[in-house]
C-alpha cells in the first residue's frame, strides 16, 4: 500500500470517528489498540493489520469490508457481499440468531412488493 492509501484510510478512520463523535481515545479503547497508534493510522503513518481494521470497523460500526478495500486489502472489483452472505458469514451470531435475521429480511424484502433478490451490502 503506498502512503496516499495509508492517508486516504486515516482520513476514512477520522471522519468516521468524529462522525460517531468519539474521540480518539475513546475509540482506541473500543478497539483495543492504544491512542498513539490510531494516531499515527488516521494521519496515515502507520498500516493496520486486518486484525485492527475489523476491530475498528466493529468499533465504528462501519462494515470491515470497507475499511479493507479502502486499505487496499482486497480487490475492489470484486462483487459486494449479499446480506444473506453477510448474515451467514457473522461469527458472533449464533445459528439461530442467523435463521431469524434470514427470516426477518425475506419476509422485509418480500412486504416492499419487489421481486426477492440477494440484496448487496456496501
Amino acid at each position: 500500500m503506498n502512503e496516499s492509501k495509508h492517508s486516504d484510510l486515516g482520513e476514512f478512520i477520522r471522519a468516521q470517528r468524529e462522525r460517531a463523535n468519539l474521540s480518539l481515545r475513546r475509540l482506541a479503547q473500543k478497539a483495543g489498540i492504544s491512542n498513539p497508534y490510531l494516531s499515527q493510522i488516521e494521519r496515515g503513518i502507520k498500516k493496520p493489520s486486518a486484525e485492527i481494521l475489523r476491530n475498528l470497523s466493529r468499533a465504528l460500526e462501519v462494515s470491515a469490508a470497507t475499511l479493507y478495500k479502502k486499505a487496499g486489502l482486497v480487490d475492489e472489483d470484486l462483487p459486494p457481499m449479499s446480506v444473506y452472505d453477510a448474515i451467514e458469514s457473522d461469527e458472533r451470531l449464533t445459528p439461530d440468531q442467523k435463521k431469524v435475521l434470514l427470516d426477518m429480511y425475506r419476509a422485509l424484502v418480500g412486504s416492499t412488493g419487489t421481486p426477492e433478490k440477494e440484496e448487496e451490502v456496501s
